[in-house]
């Protein structure tokens, strides 16, 4: 239990007056829980921005790589398509390279016309926001920075946001979230910086993610050393962000599952990819180190027997997890109670049957 001390005057012993002997009796003290719970730590933070330094550091890899964070950026983006408002304030959390900048800068972003403006034009200023400075500015000299109105911003952590209450029109964040400890403070905290009746957007890896590295790794190390450790980072499950959301104090929740299938070659060129993207195992407790070679030739063989394709490629399941939540207002659409309405659906089913 995480407790603070307090001294308490009621044990303090009794001193005759007059006597100089009150500094050298021991006070006692008594324990009181703390206001809010100890955050359980699950991830390294310090790891993970070294590893996303030296990714961004090299950056011709690290630009290779970024296809996963661009496709989910521009699905993320595409739901905005179904909104028909302006946001004059928006933050980007997590912002990576800013690939949320660049899906928000694409022409023709609509497919179901022939021609439509930028995303961006409904936005009059993005505020992009990382901890690691290097990731955060390694494409500040491409074209795209010139068909939007953007700043960026390093944080000390995304964990804390140091913005004021009702400060956004729109909070976005994609593969950012899946690396935060605090999950629903976090939320929470968006929430707060978010004006009433105003939307958060976000994308993570969650549940099966990269489910076939994990099972043949697991497998590999079972039979090569006699035991596993973890290789891969724990993710939430789809059930548990519209809990977390609602936590938070969101509103009118959407969330849904998406997966993008990926083939390698072989294992060697996923692991490099994912460390290219910075995406590396960060969590507390894991073995330094290498993974051993047998154990990385095994994975290799075990991958292909269980996941393997026809061509002699691999393929790897990336599970995002879409969200999004709406701060509450006074004059926002509400469900009716449950109860109220007057009409049966199984009444309306059976007549069409």
């Amino acid at each position: 239990m995480n407790c603070s001390l307090r001294r308490s005057p009621l044990l303090l012993p009794r001193v005759p007056k007059g006597t100089g002997a009150a500094s050298l009796i021991p006070r006692r003290f008594y324990a009181f829980p703390a206001a809010a719970p100890p955050t359980h730590q699950v991830f390294n933070r310090r790891t993970k921005w070294l590893q996303r330094e030296r990714a961004a550091a090299d950056v011709e890899n690290s630009r290779v790589a970024d296809y996963l964070r661009d496709e989910v950026a521009i699905r993320l983006c595409d739901r905005l398509l179904d909104i028909k408002r302006n946001y004059p304030k928006v933050l980007d959390l997590g912002a990576n390279s800013c690939n949320i900048a660049r899906a928000l800068a694409r022409p023709n972003p609509d497919p179901t016309q022939p021609e439509s403006d930028p995303i961006a034009s409904c936005i009059g200023h993005l505020l992009a926001v990382d901890s690691s400075g290097t990731m955060l500015y390694r494409d500040a000299e491409l074209p795209f920075n010139g068909a939007i109105n953007m700043t960026r911003e390093v944080l000390a952590d995304e964990e804390t946001l140091p913005f004021e209450a009702n400060t956004f029109d729109l909070v976005l964040s994609s593969l950012s979230m899946h690396w935060i400890n605090d999950l629903p403070g976090v939320l929470a905290q968006i929430n707060n910086v978010l004006k009433p009746d105003c939307a958060f957007m976000g994308a993570m890896f969650g549940g099966d993610t990269l489910f076939e590295l994990r099972t043949s790794l697991q497998l590999a190390e079972q039979e090569r050393r006699g035991g596993i450790s973890p290789h891969v980072s724990p993710l939430a499950d789809v059930r548990d962000v519209g809990g977390l959301l609602q936590r938070a104090g969101f509103k009118m929740l959407t969330v849904d599952v998406d997966d993008i299938i990926v083939d390698y070659p072989d294992t060697f060129a996923l692991m490099q990819d994912i460390q290219a993207m910075g995406e590396s195992n960060a969590v507390l407790g894991r073995e330094m180190g290498g993974i051993q070679r047998d154990v990385l030739l095994a994975s290799d063989a075990i991958y292909r027997e269980l996941h393997g394709n026809e061509d002699g490629s691999i393929p790897a399941t990336f599970r995002m997890i879409y969200m999004i939540g709406w701060k509450e207002s006074k004059d926002q659409a509400k469900p009716l109670p449950r109860g109220s309405g007057e009409i049966n659906l199984k009444d309306i089913l059976e007549r069409k049957s």
